[in-house]
C-alpha cells in the first residue's frame, strides 16, 4: 500500500460502503470483493475509505493485511473503524483498541456514545465514565500517531434529549485530539432544517470540526448532509448507492456531484467527476445488485427525455430539460421513443442511432405514426431500443432489414408421466439462397426456438455464435379475459462487448417470444458490420 497523494484537507469526502454499505441486506462481501471496491472508491478519488472493524471479524482483518500488501492507494487513505475502549479499563490494556493500531490504517474512526439513554442502558454505565472512555482512547491512538475521527452515535436523538451532554461528547473528542467529531443521525429520522439548525448550534458552541453522517430513513440522507455542509460541517460520510443498514445510507454520488457542480467546491481530483457514473455501476456489479435505472446522476434514466414536448425543447437547447450536461458524471442523454413521441423525439433518437433522417418531414412523420400504431397494440420502444432501430432503418430504407425469411417454426412441450418434460422446437427458413431445417431441445419451449435458430443460422452467420440471451421478460396486457390477453416479451442479449433489448407482441406468449428473437438476431448481425440479405 503506497502513500496517496496529498490532497486538499479543507474538506473530506469519506465513503463507508466497505463497513456501514455492507450492512444492507442482500450485501455479503467476500475480501476480494472488498478490495476490488476499495480500489473502485480510491479511482474515484475520495479522501477516506472506511475498511471495516479490524478485530471484530476474521474478514475484516484479513482485508486490513492484504489492503497493505496489495491496494496502491492514490488519492485515498484507508480508514479502521472501532469503538472507545470499554468501561473501567484503559486504552492501551484494550485488545480491541490494540487491533486498530494493528491494522496499520494510519486513520482510525472511533464510534462513541452520545445519547445519555444509550449511555446507561447499552453501554451500562455512567456518563462521566462515557466521556472517559472517548478522552482516554482517543489520546492513546494520536500518541501512537494515528489521526482519529469520532462517530458520535445517535447524536441528534441524544441532541433532542440532553443537548448539553451530547455537547459535552463533542469538546471531549476535540480536546482529546480528534480532527473531526461527526455528528450521526443513526435512525435517519431528521430532516434537513432540523439538521442545519443543530450543527450551526453545536458549531458555534463547541468550536470543533464537524462532520455528517446521515441514514435514509426518511429519504433525506442527501438532503441532510447538504444541510450539514450549509452549517458548517467540513466532512460528509457517504455510501456508494447509498447502500446501507435498512433504507441506506447518504449517497456519495449525489452528494459528490452537488458539491462539486452545485457548490462550486472542489472535492475530488481532477478529472473524476466524470468517472461517477462509471464507478457507480461498477461497484453495483461486485455487490451484484442491479444498479437503479434512477439513481441521480448515474441512473440510465436520469437524462432519459419521453415526452415530445420536452424533445421539441432539447433539439433547440438540451439545457431547457437537464440540470447539468450528463457528460460532466460520465452519463448520456437518452430520446425515448414511446406512443408519446413527436418529431422532434423521432429526430433526436436516430441523431443518437447515428441514422441521418436529413429532415425529411414524410419519413418522420411516417416513423411517428408507426411507432403510435404499434404502442397502441402493446409494442414498447422506450424499453427496447433495438427493435426501434430496425423499425427506423427499415423505414429509412423502404423494407425490413432481413438476414432470413422464415418458412414455419413450432415449439413442443411434452408432459411425461414422471413429471418431467420435454420442450423441442423445429424452425424452417431460408438464408442465402439455402432452405434449411433445424431441430432442436431446450429447457423450454423459447430456449428450444432460441437452439434451433442457433443451430439453422450459426454455419451460415458465425458471428451468431457471440450471442447470449441474458435476459428474458414476459408482461400480460389488458385483454378479454385471462389467458386470452395480449402478452409482450422483451428479451435482453448481448455480444459480450454490449446490450440491447427488443420486444415482441402476440396473443401467444410462444409468438412474442419468437419475434422478439428475430429481432435480436438481426440486430446481433447488424452491430457485427453483417450486410442484410438483397
Amino acid at each position: 500500500m503506497t502513500a496517496p497523494s496529498e490532497l486538499d484537507d479543507s474538506f473530506h469526502v469519506f465513503d463507508t460502503t466497505l463497513r456501514d454499505g455492507a450492512q444492507r441486506e442482500g450485501i455479503n462481501l467476500t475480501v476480494a470483493d472488498k478490495l476490488a471496491i476499495a480500489r473502485h472508491l480510491d479511482d474515484f478519488g475520495v479522501g477516506f475509505i472506511e475498511g471495516g472493524w479490524p478485530g471484530a471479524n476474521p474478514r475484516d482483518t484479513e482485508f486490513f493485511a492484504r489492503a497493505r500488501e496489495e491496494v496502491e492507494f492514490r488519492h485515498a487513505r484507508l480508514v479502521a473503524f472501532g469503538a472507545t475502549r470499554r468501561a473501567g479499563a484503559r486504552a492501551a490494556d484494550d485488545h480491541q483498541v490494540k487491533a486498530l493500531l494493528d491494522s496499520g490504517a494510519e486513520v482510525i474512526t472511533l464510534v462513541a456514545k452520545s445519547h445519555d439513554r444509550h449511555v446507561e442502558l447499552a453501554l451500562r454505565t455512567t456518563l462521566e465514565e462515557n466521556l472517559a472512555m472517548i478522552a482516554d482512547t482517543v489520546s492513546h491512538l494520536r500518541a501512537e500517531g494515528r489521526r482519529v475521527f469520532v462517530d458520535c452515535e445517535h447524536f441528534f436523538d441524544g441532541y433532542r434529549a440532553n443537548p448539553e451532554y451530547a455537547k459535552s461528547v463533542v469538546r471531549t473528542a476535540a480536546e482529546a485530539g480528534a480532527d473531526v467529531v461527526i455528528l450521526c443521525d443513526t435512525n435517519g429520522g431528521m430532516l434537513p432544517a432540523q439538521i442545519q439548525a443543530v450543527v450551526a448550534t453545536v458549531l458555534a458552541d463547541t468550536g470543533a470540526r464537524l462532520g455528517i453522517h446521515a441514514q435514509d430513513d426518511t429519504g433525506c440522507a442527501v438532503a441532510n448532509t447538504l444541510a450539514a455542509v450549509d452549517a458548517g460541517a467540513t466532512h460528509v460520510q457517504c455510501t456508494a448507492n447509498g447502500y446501507g443498514e435498512r433504507v441506506g445510507n447518504a449517497n456519495l454520488f449525489p452528494v459528490v456531484a452537488a458539491l462539486e457542480l452545485k457548490y462550486g467546491k472542489k472535492v475530488l481530483p481532477e478529472g473524476r467527476l466524470r468517472e461517477t457514473t462509471r464507478i457507480s455501476h461498477a461497484i453495483a456489479e461486485v455487490v451484484n445488485l442491479t444498479p437503479s435505472t434512477h439513481q441521480p446522476y448515474v441512473g440510465v434514466s436520469a437524462f432519459a427525455h419521453k415526452a415530445g414536448l420536452h424533445a421539441s425543447a432539447i433539439k433547440v437547447d438540451p439545457d431547457l430539460y437537464q440540470h447539468i450536461d450528463p457528460e460532466l458524471v460520465g452519463n448520456t442523454m437518452r430520446m425515448l421513443v414511446s406512443d408519446m413521441a413527436g418529431r422532434a423525439s423521432i429526430e433526436l433518437k436516430g441523431k443518437e442511432l447515428g441514422i441521418d433522417l436529413g429532415g425529411d418531414r414524410e419519413l418522420v412523420g411516417r416513423v411517428v405514426e408507426r411507432v403510435k400504431e404499434r404502442e397502441l397494440a402493446g409494442y414498447t420502444y422506450e424499453a427496447a431500443d433495438a427493435s426501434f432501430e430496425l423499425l427506423l432503418r427499415a423505414e429509412v430504407e423502404g423494407r425490413p432489414l432481413k438476414y432470413f425469411d422464415v418458412e414455419s417454426w413450432r415449439a413442443i412441450t411434452e408432459d411425461r408421466p414422471d413429471g418431467s418434460h420435454a420442450n423441442e422446437a423445429t424452425v424452417k427458413l431460408w438464408a442465402k439462397g439455402e432452405r434449411i431445417v433445424a431441430t432442436a431441445e431446450g429447457n423450454g419451449p423459447v430456449n428450444a426456438l432460441d437452439r434451433s435458430l442457433r443451430v439453422a443460422l450459426e454455419k451460415i452467420y458465425p458471428e451468431l455464435a457471440k450471442l447470449d440471451l441474458v435476459d428474458y421478460k414476459v408482461r400480460i396486457l389488458e385483454g378479454v379475459h385471462g389467458t386470452q390477453s395480449t402478452t409482450r416479451v422483451l428479451i435482453s442479449t448481448s455480444d459480450g462487448t454490449g446490450e440491447w433489448a427488443t420486444v415482441g407482441v402476440a396473443k401467444n406468449v410462444i409468438a412474442a417470444s419468437w419475434q422478439a428473437l428475430e429481432d435480436a438476431y438481426a440486430y446481433g448481425l447488424l452491430r457485427a458490420g453483417v450486410a442484410p440479405a438483397q
